[in-house]
């Protein structure tokens, strides 16, 4: 994430009340895999790479982020996935919506607030059998204070913002 893109993030959460913890968090700009100028409706690096790595499968299978391996992958929506073993490859194969994160991978919340954020692999949360990220922990504390809504929310946004630029909302 740019830091450009990092501070537009940042007054976003500042806009929903999480200042103090958005305030703290300042990770680095290398740990970003997200590309803010993409008009792809999938969160992807550069390099066409979703989830920075991590297999989708897993979060269902094992319960946890779990990074994949570059021996295993499949494409869906014009992004390649990674994944920790060949069946977990070939079950994504079979019905790749089901493990595909919701909103492309990009913030559940910031989703909710017509904003495209980069989804960490490391805040997620299934529900009703949906794979959902968020781009810090001050916004799975807000998200969660009403997942219900926020999903809701997201859902109507989803096909406003999907085909834009992150740097465009």
């Amino acid at each position: 994430m740019s830091h450009e893109a990092w501070k537009r993030a940042r007054r976003a959460l500042f806009a929903i009340g999480i200042s103090a913890a958005a305030g703290a968090m300042t990770p680095p700009m290398s740990a970003f895999a997200f590309e803010e100028a993409s008009a792809s409706a999938v969160n992807v690096d550069k390099d066409g790479l979703a989830i920075r790595g991590y297999d989708p499968v897993a979060y269902f299978t094992l319960g946890k982020p779990t990074p994949g391996d570059a021996q295993f992958t499949s494409a869906f929506e014009g992004a390649t996935y990674r994944f920790s073993t060949a069946a977990n490859r070939d079950a994504f194969a079979k019905e790749p919506a089901k493990y595909a994160p919701a909103f492309g991978g990009f913030c559940a919340l910031g989703t909710s607030l017509e904003k495209k954020f980069d989804g960490d692999p490391n805040l997620w949360k299934i529900v009703d059998g949906k794979l959902y990220l968020n781009v810090a922990a001050a916004a799975v504390t807000k998200w969660t204070q009403d997942i219900p809504g926020n999903i809701s929310k997201a859902n109507g946004n989803w096909s406003k913002i999907k085909a834009k630029a992150p740097k465009e909302l």
